[in-house]
């Protein structure tokens, strides 16, 4: 895939792939029922970026997805400006999720990691968020960056990760939110196997799984055969696509990479949680706009069955 993986070829492939959302569906298909939004990552915002944040909300609500996703930082500094509400409300488009990162493998800080999720939850449920999806802490430590050794030891954490994700499980719960693990490459939670002794050590009334389906094909696993192993606790996903090209961290637009994307969604409708689903890409080095690459999925997803608007 990556050797054709281009700016020349990628540009083709992208006309391709919008044209095919004139096309009917590729085979028939009772109606779906999980709604498709976007997580404004696609956009490359960051707290300091509120022109970036409100062109992610002004493509989102014109594509008809169903809604964003968007960073604790970005949520904390649009609240404090007031500017959050305004921008929905211009827009007319609704926030599923808020994502908030946490130490899991620390317990001195984890008082501290409680009232932020707390704190960080009240601002999701102000704007209509029903989500908080718990990201966990890097395994390579502080000002270690991706390329140096890789010398975490899971099974040394795996009480203080589990008791972590719990506490916090059960903090956001509370708060009346749904909750769910988030695992990513480069942190704690990162292979197939330590998903899998996560997963099936937390108590799972209070944490479910929200997988990064692109994640964790990087990681090494299956993610199709992970999302249908946890389908039942599955209660919230980040949407993306893994090709090992050269381009955005090695993901791409929806469709154009190996992830079995369309039996991860059909486990999902046969699943009947309805999970709010967020289209996700890393902007590094993209060849394409933000706009461009939802337009994309948006042609795959149109392809698969699913309907637009998805408000």
């Amino acid at each position: 895939m990556s050797s054709r993986f281009d700016r020349r070829n990628f540009a083709k492939i992208f006309a391709a792939g919008l044209g095919a959302a004139a096309l009917a569906p590729l085979h028939a298909q009772a109606p779906k029922k999980v709604k498709i939004g976007v997580s404004t990552l696609a956009w490359n915002v960051s707290p300091t970026s509120t022109e970036n944040f409100e062109q992610s909300l002004k493509d989102i609500s014109e594509l008809g997805y169903s809604g964003f996703e968007t960073v604790s930082p970005m949520i904390e500094a649009l609240d404090a400006n007031g500017a959050l509400g305004k921008l929905m409300e211009k827009y007319r488009i609704s926030m599923k999720a808020g994502y908030l990162g946490t130490n899991v493998t620390d317990p001195a800080v984890r008082k501290d990691n409680v009232a932020k999720a707390i704190s960080v939850g009240k601002l999701i449920k102000k704007y209509g968020g029903t989500y908080c999806v718990v990201a966990v802490n890097g395994r390579r430590g502080p000002g270690r960056g991706p390329s140096a050794p890789d010398t975490f030891n899971f099974g040394e954490h795996r009480t203080d990760i589990v008791a972590a994700l719990n506490e916090y499980g059960m903090a956001l719960t509370d708060l009346g939110l749904g909750v769910g693990l988030h695992q990513h490459t480069g942190t704690v939670v990162e292979t197939r196997d330590e998903v899998y002794a996560t997963m099936e050590a937390v108590n799972t009334k209070y944490m479910k799984f929200a997988p990064d389906v692109g994640q964790l094909q990087k990681g090494g696993a299956d993610a199709a055969k992970v999302v249908k192993d946890f389908a039942s606790i599955t209660t919230h996903m980040h949407l993306k696509d893994y090709s090992n090209g050269k381009y955005m961290a090695g993901y791409c637009p929806l469709g154009m990479g190996f992830v079995d994307l369309e039996s991860i969604l059909n486990t999902l409708e046969a699943a009947g949680n309805n999970p709010d689903v967020m289209y996700e890409l890393d902007r590094g080095n993209a060849p394409m706009s933000a706009r461009d690459t939802a337009e994309f999925g948006k042609a795959y997803l149109m392809r698969l069955g699913y309907k637009f608007p998805m408000a």
